[in-house]
C-alpha cells in the first residue's frame, strides 16, 4: 500500500482485494513445487487436508467443510481417487450416501504432506508465529466478508 492510503482511494496498490487476490495466486503457485511429490494439485491438498482431519465424509460433507459447491468437490475427488489415495463406497448406515475413505497410500501420503508446512515456511520466509498471526487476520477478514450484507 501506498504512504498515504486516502490520496486515492482508487489506487490499485491500496486496495485490499487486489492484495488478497495477489497473494492467493502467488501463495498458491509456491505451492505447486512442493505439492509435486504428492501429485496433487493445491485444491486436491485441500481435500486431503479435510480427509487426513474427518474421514470418512460424503460429497456434500467435504463440500461443507471446504465452503465449495458439489459440482467443484466431486471432479477433486475423482482425480484423486485415480491417484490411489481415497476410495468413494457406499455409506454402512444410508446407502444412498457415497463415503470418501483414505485408501492406506492416503494415509501414508500424510506422512510425506508433513513436510509441506515446513517447507511452505521456508519459502515464504516466514516463521510459524508471523503465519499464525496472519491467519487470524484472513480469519477476521472472512469472516467480516461473510457477515457483510449482498
Amino acid at each position: 500500500m501506498s504512504e498515504n492510503p486516502l490520496a486515492d482511494p482508487l489506487a490499485l496498490e491500496n486496495q485490499v482485494c487486489f492484495a488478497l487476490s495477489l497473494a492467493s495466486r502467488s501463495v498458491i503457485a509456491a505451492y505447486k513445487p512442493v505439492l509435486e511429490p504428492l501429485g496433487l494439485t493445491h485444491p486436491q491438498y485441500l481435500v486431503m487436508l479435510t480427509l487426513w482431519e474427518h474421514e470418512p465424509l460424503s460429497i456434500k460433507e467435504l463440500s461443507g467443510l471446504l465452503h465449495l459447491d458439489p459440482g467443484t468437490v466431486s471432479p477433486l475427488v475423482k482425480r484423486i481417487e485415480s491417484l490411489g489415495y481415497v476410495q468413494r463406497s457406499r455409506s454402512a448406515s444410508d446407502e444412498r450416501t457415497l463415503e470418501i475413505v483414505l485408501t492406506q497410500k492416503g494415509r501414508d501420503a500424510r506422512e510425506v504432506a508433513l513436510e509441506v508446512p515446513k517447507e511452505m515456511m521456508r519459502r515464504l520466509d516466514m516463521d510459524a508465529r508471523e503465519l499464525a498471526g496472519l491467519h487470524a487476520s484472513m480469519k477476521k477478514v472472512i469472516e467480516a466478508a461473510l457477515r457483510a450484507p449482498n
